[in-house]
C-alpha cells in the first residue's frame, strides 16, 4: 500500500489499481474533502448566498422546473462553445468564429455561475470544499478565454489558440471536480415526488 492508497475508498483501490493517475486523484480529492481550513470563508459566502432575496428564481436557478439541477445544463453553452472555438481555429479561415464562440462562451459564464453557486451553497462540508477549488478552477477557465478573446481582437491568433488551450484545459479540471461533487457524491440528486 502506497501513500495515496490509505486516501481512497476500498472499492476505488479494486477499481483502479494502486499508483494509478485515478488513485492519486481521488487521494487528491479526498483530501481536499478533509481539510477544514477553508471552512470559515465557506460557511460565510454559503450564509451570504442563502440569505440573498431571490425568491422564486432561487427554485429556477436549482432547477426544480427541470426536475434536475440547472448547472449542468448551463455550463454546456461555454464549455460546447470554447471546444467548438478549438476547432475553428485549426480550421481556414475559423478565426471569425472562433472569435464569435470565445465571446458567446464568456457570456453564458455568468448563468451557469449562478446556478452553480446557488447550488453550492446548500452542499455539505465535504462536497462544498471541493466545490470551492471547482470554483477557483472556473476562474482560471475564465481567465484563460478572456485572455484568448482579448488576443483574438488584437489580431493575435497564435496567442488566442494558446491561452485557449490553457482555458481548456482548465475546463477539463473543473469538470473533473464538479462531476465529483455531483454524479460520485450524488448532490443534487432529488427525491422522486
Amino acid at each position: 500500500m502506497n501513500a495515496y492508497d490509505s486516501d481512497i475508498s476500498p472499492d476505488a483501490r479494486a477499481t483502479f489499481g494502486s499508483g494509478t493517475v485515478s488513485t492519486r486523484w481521488l487521494a487528491g480529492l479526498g483530501r481536499i474533502e478533509r481539510s477544514t481550513a477553508a471552512d470559515p470563508v465557506i460557511r460565510t459566502l454559503q450564509r451570504g448566498i442563502r440569505s440573498l432575496p431571490l425568491g422564486g428564481a432561487r427554485d429556477l436557478l436549482r432547477g426544480r422546473p427541470l426536475g434536475h439541477p440547472a448547472h449542468p445544463v448551463l455550463v454546456q453553452v461555454p464549455i460546447g462553445c470554447w471546444l467548438s472555438a478549438a476547432v475553428m481555429d485549426v480550421t481556414p479561415a475559423g478565426q471569425r468564429a472562433a472569435t464569435t464562440l470565445t465571446a458567446v462562451g464568456l457570456a453564458g459564464v455568468a448563468p451557469a455561475a449562478i446556478a452553480g453557486w446557488v447550488d453550492w451553497a446548500d452542499l455539505p462540508p465535504e462536497q462544498a470544499r471541493v466545490g470551492l477549488v471547482h470554483a477557483v478552477a472556473n476562474v482560471a477557465a475564465v481567465a484563460f478565454f478572456a485572455a484568448s478573446l482579448t488576443a483574438r481582437l488584437h489580431h493575435h491568433p497564435a496567442k488566442a489558440r494558446l491561452r485557449s488551450l490553457g482555458g481548456l484545459a482548465a475546463v477539463g479540471v473543473t469538470g473533473a471536480l464538479g462531476g465529483h461533487v455531483a454524479y460520485r457524491r450524488s448532490v443534487g440528486a432529488w427525491p422522486a415526488t
